[in-house]
């Protein structure tokens, strides 16, 4: 059974907003959103995230519109660490299990759902596939996950440090200099 929400985000860092669609049940989720940010140029961003179970990204499909035009990403991972991009391998993001839309809140819940990390100690680290906003350009980005008490993860990646608040279902609350949510019904 899918519990839903709708989860709505100022995104500082865009200077914007992002509203989501989630269900989730049984190790899986599933959205559809919507971003708006005037920075680090005016866009408008429309994505589809669908998970496997465990919370590994199976497909984020995402459209990005700008002064430049419009351009698509259907990001695909095969269940056993191979990515593709709009049908082209992605070596160098082999074995991440997750997909992390740039300046959207909403894909952090994956790797802290996984491993409870928003309720129980640990520290991970994870090799994600990073997707650039506005250009929709793929990266590998190696990022580390602490849990600091309940609902408090400390979130890192090369030299950026973060603490994020978590609400008890996994969805990010505040991320500090990213992105603060307004509404969860």
């Amino acid at each position: 059974m899918f519990a839903s929400r709708a989860i709505t985000w100022e995104v500082s860092a865009s200077r914007g907003f992002e509203t989501a669609w989630v269900q989730v049940g049984d190790g899986v989720l599933l959205a559809r959103g919507r971003a708006v940010g005037t920075d680090p140029e005016p866009y408008w961003v429309t994505y589809d995230l669908d998970t496997a179970d465990g919370f590994v990204t199976r497909r984020l499909r995402v459209t990005a519109e700008s002064a430049d035009g419009s351009r698509t990403l259907d990001l695909r991972h095969d269940g056993g660490g191979a990515w593709t991009a709009d049908g082209e391998r992605l070596p160098d993001v082999d074995g991440a299990l997750d997909c992390d839309l740039g300046l959207c809140p909403l894909t952090n819940t994956m790797p802290v759902l996984r491993h409870g990390l928003h309720q129980a100690p640990g520290e991970m680290e994870f090799l994600m596939a990073w997707v650039s906003v506005p250009d929709l350009t793929v990266r590998p980005s190696r990022q580390t996950y602490t849990h600091l008490g309940p609902g408090q993860v400390r979130y890192a990646s090369g030299d950026f440090r973060s603490e994020l608040e978590f609400d008890e279902e996994g969805y990010v609350v505040e991320y500090p200099s990213l992105a603060t949510r307004l509404t969860v019904r």
